[in-house]
Parts: structure tokens; C-alpha cells; sequence
């Protein structure tokens, strides 16, 4: 004896009912934060800072960023790949570790200070790179081509000018 399955008008409509549901599903985007709320995120590439002081001084590194300014962190890496510093944030609490030495601090801006060489807006970088043009003290943010996985930001004041320039993966 063989199995037949019927397909009864109501398993019709049962079987075009979770078909629908099932596309719909896919169509479904995860809930945006409210305005104000943290947009936690990740972001990699190259990244290259250039003070225009005496010494004329320059760094660039490959980066992951991650988090938010509230709480995250940002790793950087040599051209073969190899850790050169990673800072972690939260709230009153920041770490840098680098070349096997940690060192903690209740301000992050001190210790991106120490990494970097110069004071860079991190608060206003999370927002920058979700392609908001907000304000940071000193600073103009370039976003025109942050389509194209490029920011650009100058500090003007105080001196020395900083410029800061960023990279993204695809």
C-alpha cells in the first residue's frame, strides 16, 4: 500500500501561510537604536595621524575599532599583522597595552594621547564613521567619500594641526 499525500484546501492555506511568514521574516531589519541610545559597531582598515609640529611626526597602523565611545576598544596592528597596542574603555576606565606593558588610566584621552602622539576626538569618530557630522572642538570632518570607506579629519586649534585619515575594509 502506498502513501498519498492530500493536499486539502486548509494544508494549502496552512503551507502559504508559514511560506509568507517565513519571507517576511527575511525581510525583517533589526530594531534601530533610539536617538541618543549607544550604536555599538566594528570597523577596520588603515589608519594614518600626521602632526604638523616641529618634529613633523606620523604614524599609521592597520586598526580594528569597536564599540562605541562609551565603551570599546581599538587595536592596532603593524604591516605584518602583529599587535602594536590595544586600549580598552569603559566608563571612568581605560587600558592601554602595549610591547608587554599595561598601563590604566579613569581618561581615555590621556592614553590616546600616549598611543598616538596627539588628542583625537574619539567620541565624535563613532559618530563620523555612522556618517554623522557632528561637531568635535578643533576639529572638520570630511565625510564626502565615507561611501567610499575614506574619512578625513583636520584639527585646525589648537596647533599643532593634526590630520587624521582613515581607511575602511570592505
Amino acid at each position: 500500500m502506498s502513501a498519498v499525500a492530500v493536499c486539502t484546501p486548509e494544508r494549502a492555506r496552512l503551507g502559504l501561510t508559514v511560506l509568507a511568514a517565513a519571507w517576511l521574516a527575511g525581510c525583517v531589519q533589526p530594531p534601530r537604536p533610539a536617538a541618543g541610545e549607544e550604536r555599538p559597531d566594528r570597523w577596520s582598515g588603515r589608519l594614518a595621524v600626521q602632526v604638523e609640529d616641529a618634529a613633523a611626526q606620523s604614524f599609521s597602523a592597520g586598526f580594528v575599532l569597536a564599540g562605541s565611545a562609551r565603551q570599546g576598544s581599538l587595536t592596532l596592528y603593524n604591516p605584518l599583522g602583529n599587535t602594536l597596542a590595544e586600549l580598552g574603555w569603559q566608563p571612568g576606565q581605560a587600558l592601554l597595552k602595549t610591547g608587554g606593558q599595561e598601563r590604566e588610566s579613569s581618561s581615555l584621552h590621556e592614553l590616546v594621547r600616549d598611543l598616538t602622539g596627539t588628542d583625537l576626538p574619539i567620541e565624535a569618530l563613532f559618530d563620523w564613521l555612522h556618517g554623522q557630522a557632528v561637531q568635535a572642538a578643533g576639529w572638520q570632518a570630511d565625510l564626502s567619500r565615507l561611501a567610499d570607506g575614506r574619512l578625513v579629519a583636520t584639527r585646525h586649534t589648537p596647533a599643532p594641526q593634526t590630520v587624521l585619515r582613515l581607511v575602511l575594509e570592505r
